[in-house]
């Protein structure tokens, strides 16, 4: 209890500390008088010693107060170094290899065009993983960030136009890196099913926080304007149906979050995220909510 929590640790040691003083104020009054010189100063080194000690307690103590754990764990030193080898090794030797493939095709040839495109979504892939290996405790606010950095250039060569309003966060709205990562690839999983699936011309990604009473909430929405998703594969939900909707469900439900599927009257897809803040009291629970999801006609 005490080795994860300074504060309690830093009280003990207080409370032991003036229970100890008080034991020594009464055994040097009591024996003040009976005791000789040597004996006296003795009695009085110990009075100093224990409160030089427990000034230094004080001292400390506002600091050890203040402590609050973290909310993304610290990796070791060697973790983070195998990390960015690894990283490194995907990046120069498979990196480079789907680059020089791709420089071999001819974008004019349709069947070297698929081709094409697939290498790029495989590059795209490979330079995603190498940014969450070497990202393991940014913000949301800077994983996404990254995540836009790389899509923007391959959604602008698609002729696909991307609006991104995403709010900062304050210190006390960022989430934890686990967290973090879920919400980062439901985005990212979404932005690729615009990529290879929705023939849309505009996507938007939305990132807001709010306040709703003593409950915050993210809400997180990714829309386009494309061909939509067929109401049988909203149903049900099914890997095979080639947008990953049960992976982006099943993300959402690890970290306490509910996923809508919804398609707007204008058309396209919109998908929704709503993650209560783990300050709050009673966090929403996917089952409780699935009934809500706009799975009509429109």
């Amino acid at each position: 209890m005490f080795r994860t929590s300074p504060p309690r640790f830093a009280l003990a040691c207080l409370a032991l500390w003036v229970v100890q003083l008080v034991l020594s104020l009464l055994l040097a009054w009591h024996w003040w008088t009976l005791s000789s010189s040597s004996m006296q100063w003795v009695l009085a080194m110990q009075i100093v010693t224990g409160v030089l000690l427990g000034l230094l307690i004080l001292i400390q103590l506002p600091r050890a107060l203040q402590w609050r754990p973290r909310r993304n764990p610290r990796p070791s030193a060697e973790l983070q170094a195998e990390r960015q080898r690894i990283a490194r090794e995907l990046h120069d030797n498979i990196g480079s290899q789907l680059i020089n493939t791709m420089v071999l095709l001819d974008p004019q040839v349709p069947a070297q065009s698929q081709a094409l495109r697939a290498l790029e979504q495989c590059m795209l892939d490979l330079r995603l993983v190498v940014d969450s290996m070497d990202s393991g405790t940014d913000s949301l606010i800077d994983r996404l960030a990254r995540l836009r950095h790389r899509m923007q250039p391959v959604l602008d060569r698609r002729g696909i136009n991307m609006a991104w309003h995403v709010q900062p966060a304050s210190d006390a709205d960022i989430l934890d890196a686990v967290r973090a990562q879920h919400m980062v690839a439901i985005v990212q999983e979404a932005l690729s099913n615009v990529l290879q699936h929705a023939q849309a011309t505009q996507v938007t990604v939305r990132l807001s926080h709010s306040q709703d009473g003593e409950q915050g909430r993210w809400q997180l929405d990714i829309c386009d304007n494309g061909r939509g998703v067929s109401q049988a594969s909203m149903a049900a939900r099914a890997p095979s149906s080639g947008f990953g909707l049960e992976g982006m469900h099943a993300r959402a439900r690890q970290i306490g979050a509910v996923l809508e599927l919804m398609r707007p009257d204008e058309g396209g897809t919109c998908i929704r995220v709503v993650l209560p803040d783990s300050s709050g009291p009673h966090p929403m629970h996917p089952e409780q909510h699935s009934s809500s999801s706009l799975l009509d006609g429109g």
